[in-house]
């Protein structure tokens, strides 16, 4: 893969959204967060992702110019619409409101209904660690993961992101909850995602276990035969299946919007989605070097247990990111040159 300087991604991709009708301070911020993304190595949420983001503009599925606006609170919980518009931009700006919130209350929750695809849900927990918060957010999909013992996708694979800050005392004068390296958990309600199905067709991979069932029923390790059938398989069969309907009713309740069999199977038209974040402020309630003596011991702990295979090392959740962004930021981050093209083109 060609490799990029970040800066010069992050432009381009502006660029490219700028002459999709996205406002500039809009096209600024969302470019900058699909160069991250990408510069961490989700490749299949970043830059591969643009040119689906660009057509949902031109179908309407996804405003340019729209705004979550205010609906009503309660102390520590509001609800908020999403207008449909810029996905990655409206969740940044919930995680950031639900921040400002536990601020106040200790514990700030948002529920925001008829928004549209958020990309990388990982970006929004990293978004609170590096701010010393704890953040727990959550989105539903379109229909494409079929409740346990049915044959129809009727949930969504419901990507669940949890954060933790590893807090540094000595970090900083001033806030002694900001530090890291943090511990961020980004995962789906099913296997495999859909980006990773696609990552594996694209690169002429198996999948290492089953990841959905074929047009037949029969489970499969065929990532095709999985988006053919669209019908991924949950993580732990029937505990999978549970959680994904009990992030998709907590979501749509509380927001007031639209549950996963109530939106559009056809991934061009995947909006009008319910999601929910959750941000805690530990200041109040625990001292800083308690948080890192505790947070410490336990990556200790995996780091030095015994390896089921020698040669690899045990990594917490978030860990492989911070090398990777390291590396892409020193070497240039690799683009898909297809996709790189394409925005490119956009951005001429």
């Amino acid at each position: 893969m060609q490799r990029i300087p970040f800066a010069v991604l992050q432009s381009t991709i502006a660029k490219a959204l700028e002459h999709s009708g996205m406002p500039d301070k809009h096209a600024d911020a969302c470019a900058t967060l699909f160069a991250e993304t990408t510069r961490d190595g989700v490749y299949t949420h970043g830059l591969n992702r643009l040119k689906r983001m660009v057509k949902m503009i031109e179908n309407g599925s996804v405003s340019p110019i729209n705004e979550p606006t205010f609906e009503i609170a309660h102390r520590a919980i509001e609800r908020w619409n999403g207008n449909k518009g810029v996905g990655n931009l409206s969740a940044s700006a919930m995680t950031n409101r639900a921040m400002e919130l536990s601020d106040e209350y200790g514990i700030g929750c948002v529920a925001l209904h008829n928004t549209t695809h958020w990309m990388r849900g990982g970006t929004y927990g990293w978004q609170a660690a590096e701010r010393g918060y704890f953040l727990i957010c959550w989105t539903n999909t379109n229909p494409n993961t079929p409740a346990w013992g049915t044959t129809a996708s009727t949930l969504g694979n419901n990507p669940l992101v949890m954060a933790v800050p590893r807090i540094n005392p000595a970090a900083s004068s001033t806030n002694p909850y900001l530090g890291g390296p943090h511990v961020v958990l980004d995962t789906s309600m099913s296997q495999y995602s859909y980006g990773q199905l696609d990552a594996h067709i694209a690169r002429g991979e198996q999948l290492a276990v089953p990841g959905g069932f074929d047009t037949e029923g029969n489970l499969s390790h065929d990532p095709a035969a999985i988006r053919t059938s669209y019908r991924a398989l949950p993580i732990g069969f029937w505990k999978g299946s549970g959680i994904a309907m009990l992030l998709d009713l907590f979501a749509a309740m509380l927001s007031g919007g639209q549950s996963s069999h109530e939106i559009s199977v056809d991934p061009l038209y995947e909006t009008g989605l319910s999601q929910m974040f959750i941000a805690i402020s530990p200041r109040d309630v625990a001292h800083a070097e308690e948080l890192t003596r505790i947070v410490d011991s336990l990556i200790d702990a995996i780091h030095n247990a015994p390896r089921s295979d020698p040669s690899k090392r045990a990594r917490y959740p978030g860990e492989e990111t911070l090398r990777l962004r390291e590396e892409n930021m020193r070497l240039g981050v690799p683009v898909d040159e297809p996709a790189w093209k394409f925005v490119q083109s956009l951005a001429d």
